[in-house]
């Protein structure tokens, strides 16, 4: 217990912002009640940082923590094994031929535990949004109620969103990870919404980049009705919107550093809203060939 505590106290010491990076690998069994709280460093306007120190009130269990541990051993053997078959864990010659593939489909209450809603209510605002299995346990239903009304807080300027992300993947001992997406050119959703406007999002960790991630967003117009679509979206279509402007050919969609994939509304309209999905997938479509769907301009032209 000692030594536990003089861990602790180290990392504190390390800072705020990069104490979740050192407890986090070493702790992590331990500290699974409490760890939500080191990840998350928004606070409301007005109101006062927590003075007592996280270790005091987390729940010890030494029992839980070799469980993990073997837990996460039995990840790492795994990986170990899908790395030397090949990409994915499958054979090269089958990733180099592989047309579709399958991310997400929603079928159980555990394919909707791999996703997070979240809305304004986090800045004060007053949207809901709740996300369940739809009819006979074959789609995602997210639905809820857009409010724009703005806090009064006095720092807050605008409200009104509702989004659905992705958890990221996490490799052993909470390694991060990516999907790998740089065999496909197109994302293929078969999704049944109500006529009102989403914005599709990816996240990616460029290797070039200051910022923790890349934000690229695409448009989704929904039809309504009782009749499902299907919708490609290929992936020169998202513009980068992270940085203020749409990509161009110095930033590029990292397909093999996607982080996850989410999607949010936001179109300033009060009330009801629903969107239901079956599957989200991956294709490489060989008679698309365009690489930017967007207009270039010289940064610096000749006179």
């Amino acid at each position: 217990m000692a030594l536990t505590i003089t861990l602790l106290n180290s990392a504190y010491l390390r800072g705020r912002c990069c104490r979740h990076k050192v407890l986090h690998p070493l702790l992590g069994p331990f500290l699974s009640d409490s760890m939500s709280k080191l990840y998350s460093s928004y606070r409301r306007p007005g109101s006062q940082p927590e003075k007592k120190p996280s270790w005091q009130t987390t729940d010890f269990s030494f029992k839980k923590g070799i469980d993990v541990l073997k837990t996460q051993l039995g990840m790492l053997k795994k990986e170990t094994k899908d790395y030397l078959i090949g990409p994915g864990g499958h054979p090269f010659d089958q990733y180099l031929l592989e047309q579709t593939r399958v991310l997400w489909e929603f079928r159980s209450q555990e394919d909707l535990n791999k996703w997070v809603i979240s809305s304004d209510v986090e800045i004060g605002g007053k949207s809901e949004v709740y996300l369940k299995l739809g009819r006979n346990n074959q789609a995602a239903l997210l639905y809820g109620t857009l409010n724009t009304e703005v806090p009064r807080d006095g720092e807050t300027k605008y409200s009104g969103y509702c989004s659905m992300r992705a958890k990221p993947p996490v490799g052993s001992f909470a390694r991060k990870k990516y999907y790998d997406w740089s065999n496909f050119n197109s994302l293929y959703l078969r999704v049944r919404g109500d006529g009102r406007p989403w914005m599709v999002n990816i996240y990616t960790d460029p290797y070039f980049s200051h910022q923790k991630d890349d934000l690229y967003n695409y448009f989704m117009f929904t039809r309504g009705g009782p009749y499902w679509e299907e919708i490609k979206i290929p992936f020169s279509k998202f513009f980068l919107s992270s940085r203020g402007r749409v990509q161009d050919e110095q930033h590029p969609i990292w397909l093999d550093k996607i982080s996850t994939l989410g999607f949010t509304i936001g179109d300033k309209v009060d009330g009801p809203f629903q969107l239901e999905i079956d599957f989200i997938g991956l294709l490489n479509d060989r008679a698309h060939t365009e690489e930017f769907a967007y207009e270039t301009y010289e940064k610096n032209p000749r006179a």
